[in-house]
Formats: structure tokens, C-alpha cells, sequence
């Protein structure tokens, strides 16, 4: 058995069926079929369980593919290391961010990281899609309340929402003090057109939800951002969205004996553990991680008593 037969059975597993796997090694199906049945037969043994859309590894499939990572991986690592002597760090990072926590939090962590690292390719995407890292993904950043299995996942932090409004709003009519209320008012936050959103609120041991029936939707932080300091209602959006504006006491919060959740409560920097990682992925991975545990946010300061109970 030659290092090509471990590489094929490596990649099948990893694409899940055969038609990723022939992409990916540039192959037609039919040839990869042809050699993992070359294989199993020099073998004696089955490696793979076929079905119509997927392909799962046996026992001793599986032992063999944890063997052939490992070769792929290591020999990965010894031609970067012969690759980069006496050369300053180079690769490609692919980092797939959420758009709003990409834009206004994490655009100048990558800025920075590229300015210490020039001849580290970045290619990034501000997405919210929540399926698995993609092949020209090495780095994904993701708010969710559990981590897949599949996956390595590191903590970036808690997310926490909060509920608030600008002055201008406020002095007009006032701030929701209960879930009823904000219920019943224009609320501006990332959801689904046309359908009610679900927010869950606790208060210490006790969960309570509400369904919101948002009149400014988008995924795009920055655009709902725009919306709360126009004065078009109620945002509730995660505190980093906001946190300048409230610090500068232009927004102000309301609900604060509540944590508020919407989608996940936790964000996580997340890659898969059978990709290879060259020391460009893994001197990004430090640099982020390092980069959330001093971003930490304060609490966000509470509106004043006066301020909030102003109606209009």
C-alpha cells in the first residue's frame, strides 16, 4: 500500500462520498471507485460502507484513516517547515466571520494581524451561514448555543443582547420595562421576514419567552444599528452592536434585570481537527483567541431612571 491509496481513502472519508473525494483529487468517480476497490481487494478487508448519498468508514477503515492523516498531516508539516527557513510567514488564512461581530469587532483584529503578517494571504467572508467548514474555509467564527462534534471549538465568549433605543426615542416614548411591553413595540433585531422571533429571557433560575414581532429585520448589524440611532424603535441586538453609543449615553438600555438570547448565546472559533493546519491557520487561531480575551465588554451602564420613564 503506497501513500496515493492512504491520500485517496483520506479524502473520501473527509468528502463523504465519492464524487467530492474525485473533485477534490481531480479524478472522475468512476476511477476513484476503480482504486478504493483496488485497495480494499489488496487488503482483503472492506474500508468503506456505501450507501446512495454517503460513504462511512468500517472499523478497520476507520484505523487506517486515522493512520493516513496523520502521514498526510506530518508530511504537510515537513514540507512547510522546509518551505518557510529563513523566510518570513507566509500561506492562506480562509476565515469565515458572521457579518455584523466581522464588521465592527473583528475588521480591525484581522487588519492588524495582516499588518503583522504581510505575506499571510487573508481571505475573508462575512457570511451567516451555520453549516460545516468548507474546504476553502480554515477558520470559522460562529454564535451558537452548542458546538457541533465534528468540530474543534474554542470560546470567543458569551454574546449577550441587550434591549435599548436612542435618546431621541426614548424622550418620545419611553422604554419598554416589561417583556409585555417590549412585545408591543417597534422592535429592530436580525430574524426571519415574515415570521414571529422567538427571545428567551432569564432572570437568574426562571426562562420566560417572548415572541417579537420585529418591524426593522435584517442580519446586517450595522444596518439595525442605524435603525436604533434613527429613533425607529426598540433594538435588540448583542451589546457590541451598540456598546460606543451607549457608553457615550446617545442609546440607552432598558430590561437589564433580563439576559436576553436570540439564536445562540456563545460565540466560537471553530475549525475541523483532521485538516492539516499550517503555522499561518495556527498563528491566526493564537492571535484571534488572544485578541477575544481582551476584548471582554463591560456591563453595559443602565438608562436613567428619568430618562426612561419619559413617554411621549
Amino acid at each position: 500500500m503506497d501513500l496515493n491509496a492512504l491520500t485517496l481513502l483520506v479524502e473520501i472519508v473527509d468528502s463523504g462520498n465519492l464524487s467530492q473525494a474525485a473533485r477534490k483529487l481531480k479524478m472522475t468517480r468512476a476511477n476513484v471507485s476503480y482504486h478504493l476497490a483496488q485497495l480494499e481487494k489488496s487488503l482483503g478487508v472492506q474500508l468503506v460502507k456505501r450507501t446512495t448519498r454517503r460513504v462511512e468508514p468500517t472499523e478497520v477503515g476507520l484505523r487506517l484513516y486515522e493512520h493516513g492523516r496523520n502521514v498526510r498531516n506530518e508530511l504537510a508539516a515537513a514540507q512547510e517547515t522546509i518551505t518557510s527557513l529563513g523566510q518570513e510567514l507566509r500561506g492562506r488564512v480562509g476565515i469565515s466571520v458572521p457579518s455584523g461581530y466581522g464588521q465592527m469587532v473583528m475588521s480591525d483584529w484581522m487588519i492588524e494581524f495582516k499588518q503583522l503578517y504581510p505575506g499571510i494571504v487573508l481571505d475573508v467572508l462575512f457570511e451567516n451561514r451555520a453549516d460545516n467548514l468548507r474546504d476553502e474555509v480554515d477558520i470559522a467564527i460562529r454564535v451558537i448555543q452548542e458546538p457541533p462534534l465534528s468540530v474543534v471549538a474554542r470560546s470567543l465568549g458569551d454574546v449577550r443582547y441587550v434591549a435599548c433605543a436612542s435618546l431621541d426615542y426614548a424622550a418620545r416614548h419611553g422604554l419598554p420595562r416589561t417583556l409585555l411591553e417590549l412585545r408591543n413595540a417597534p422592535v429592530i433585531t436580525a430574524g426571519v421576514m415574515g415570521r414571529q422571533l422567538r427571545l428567551a429571557a432569564y432572570q437568574g433560575l426562571e426562562r420566560q419567552e417572548v415572541m417579537l414581532e420585529p418591524t426593522l429585520i435584517s442580519e446586517h448589524f450595522p444596518f439595525l444599528r442605524q435603525g436604533v440611532l434613527a429613533g425607529l424603535g426598540v433594538g435588540v441586538v448583542p451589546d457590541y452592536v451598540v456598546q460606543d453609543k451607549i457608553a457615550s449615553g446617545e442609546v440607552l438600555t432598558t430590561l437589564q434585570d433580563y439576559r436576553l438570547s436570540i439564536f445562540g448565546t456563545h460565540m466560537y472559533l471553530l475549525y475541523m481537527p483532521n485538516r492539516h493546519q499550517t503555522r499561518a491557520v495556527r498563528t491566526c487561531i493564537d492571535f484571534l483567541l488572544a485578541k477575544a480575551g481582551r476584548s471582554a465588554l463591560p456591563p453595559a451602564p443602565q438608562a436613567a431612571p428619568e430618562a426612561a420613564a419619559t413617554g411621549g
